[in-house]
């Protein structure tokens, strides 16, 4: 089939095709540019707030589609109005005039619409079947002769239109298999199903971007709407497709649901060709990384033991492997490889939990983890190890360099707490004050593996007992030689014993004596092979 052959039968199609396109296009009236829909939000109280009640839909995008949305819930005390407003280039809205949700028993129910208010009625109608038998009467309708033109011409054109039609999906196919075999040589994993579909749940609902709140290595990181709940969406390009299943392939893990670890929801492909997205989505925190909080806040003595212990207690569980159960398998103990304060979630009640394991590894009793690169995560972070560049390291190894990392995190914490005496200086990244917020790789090399430097403990820092304790913490989770740091265990323990010996409500000077051994008797977790 040459390119010539291939024109001429592209022409003609489109020949075809046009008639009926025209005159559908010529009987649909113009879309109107602005939208008006009734606007409810639950949690807007009157008596405190003006809530409006309108809300105009200004189409946006290259299709320009806008439509109306309901969402209403089904509890023990009946149908709850949850939100209605504006919905933006949803398809499944389109032809709607009447807000209707055709599934029954849920219980969150959605419905959306494209009618000036149309969301003021909501309207619960389960699908029913067509029935099987017709009535024996009909009534004969009058057809004029205009009608019984277009009804003979419409029984021509289908079938020769259904025909045109399969010949160009068929030919498209063609054409496609063709591109792509010659520009992809390697193809998106299809060996698990889940990696390009999400749980049947979540697929069936939109989910509407709202906030772009990060960007990093690997994506870009979105607040996301999915009907009344807020979720984070990681989206991949599709050149990082590896680090999408790497960190799809570590959430899916036996038992890794912990309350200090992301929680995962779905895995999804958008888009196709050189348009496809790869999204991660994951439960929303709106206190956000870590990193960003402590720029714009300092923390009480007990906020940080929460934050510290939390922290240490998931990157625990990261590290631990937990034997199989009568209905779970085993989980393999998991190094994350690019801990930091930017990969550490904050929730409400200020409680961390771990995300981002892109570049973790797993290990599997008796299943070599495969070829692994020691030069991998965020170069301020990095082990002294990986920076004189070994490169053989066993699972021993990778969960060392992990708490060097976490090392510097506690640093970060300290550095902001209130509880010393004096001001709390601004916030910095470890090693910014030593050599700036852009340090390159022979920098850092210079400055932690032949110089030894740390980031500086500041002399106040000693004056509150707890916070000298955790120093001696941070000195040994960071120490030169990787067999001597602690375990991620073992710094949960110390944490936990110091907010439970350090009493915060009494001032520095009128603290009482408060014995905090350094060492409590904790040695490093066995965690050899």
């Amino acid at each position: 089939m040459n390119v010539f052959f291939e024109v001429k039968l592209i022409l003609f199609l489109l020949q075809i095709v046009s008639l009926p396109i025209s005159y559908v296009r010529s009987e649909n009236p113009a879309v109107l540019p602005v939208l008006e829909c009734e606007k409810y939000d639950h949690t807007c109280d009157p008596a405190k707030e003006n809530c409006q009640t309108v809300d105009r839909c200004v189409p946006h995008g290259p299709e320009g589609k806008v439509s109306c949305y309901a969402s209403w819930r089904n509890g023990t005390d009946g149908f709850k109005n949850m939100k209605k407003g504006c919905w933006l280039n949803s398809e499944n809205c389109l032809n709607d005039t009447e807000c209707i949700e055709n599934t029954p028993n849920r219980e969150i129910y959605f419905c959306c619409c494209q009618k000036p208010m149309c969301n003021g009625r909501l309207t619960l109608r389960p699908v029913i079947s067509p029935p099987t038998t017709t009535s024996s009467s009909t009534t004969k309708v009058r057809e004029s002769g205009d009608g019984q033109l277009m009804r003979t011409l419409m029984y021509s054109i289908v079938p020769i239109l259904g025909t045109a039609l399969l010949i160009v999906v068929i030919f498209g196919m063609w054409r496609w298999h063709q591109r792509r075999t010659t520009i992809y040589h390697e193809q998106l994993p299809t060996a698990d199903p889940a990696l390009l579909n999400t749980p049947c749940d979540e697929a069936l609902r939109p989910l509407q971007l709202l906030e772009l709140r990060a960007r990093g290595r690997f994506g870009a990181v979105w607040k996301a709407q999915l009907i009344s709940d807020f979720v984070a969406v990681k989206i991949f390009p599709l050149q990082d497709k590896l680090s999408w299943v790497s960190e799809h392939d570590i959430y899916v893990l036996p038992q890794m649901k912990h309350e200090n670890i992301l929680n995962f929801i779905a895995v999804e492909k958008r888009g196709e060709s050189l348009n496809t997205e790869l999204w991660l989505i994951t439960e929303f925190h709106e206190l956000g990384s870590l990193c960003d909080y402590l720029k714009c806040h300092t923390i009480t003595w007990s906020e940080l033991c929460k934050i510290a212990e939390s922290m240490a207690k998931g990157l625990a569980y990261l590290h631990d492997e937990i034997p199989a159960t009568k209905d779970k398998l085993a989980k393999p103990a998991v190094a994350h490889r690019d801990f930091k304060s930017k990969n550490v979630l904050l929730k409400s009640d200020l409680t961390a939990c771990v995300g981002d394991f892109g570049l973790a590894l797993k290990f599997e009793p008796g299943i070599s983890p495969g070829e692994t690169h020691g030069l991998v995560g965020t170069r301020r972070y990095m082990a002294p190890e990986i920076l004189e560049g070994a490169i053989c390291f066993n699972r021993d190894a990778f969960l060392r360099i992990d708490m060097y990392a976490c090392g510097l995190v506690l640093w970060e914490l300290v550095a902001r707490c209130s509880a010393r005496d004096g001001p709390v200086e601004e916030y910095i990244l470890p090693f910014e004050e030593e050599i700036g917020a852009h340090p390159t790789l022979e920098e850092m090399q210079d400055m932690v593996v032949t110089r030894k430097i740390r980031p500086s403990i500041k002399d106040n820092w000693l004056t509150h007992p707890g916070l000298a304790a955790l120093v001696s913490t941070i000195e040994e989770c960071w120490d030169q030689d990787a067999e001597a740091r602690l375990s991620a265990g073992c710094v949960q323990e110390r944490i936990s014993q110091l907010s439970r010996n350090v009493n915060v409500s009494t001032s520095i000077n009128q603290m009482p004596d408060v014995v905090i051994p350094l060492d409590m008797d904790l040695p490093p977790k066995d965690i050899s092979i």
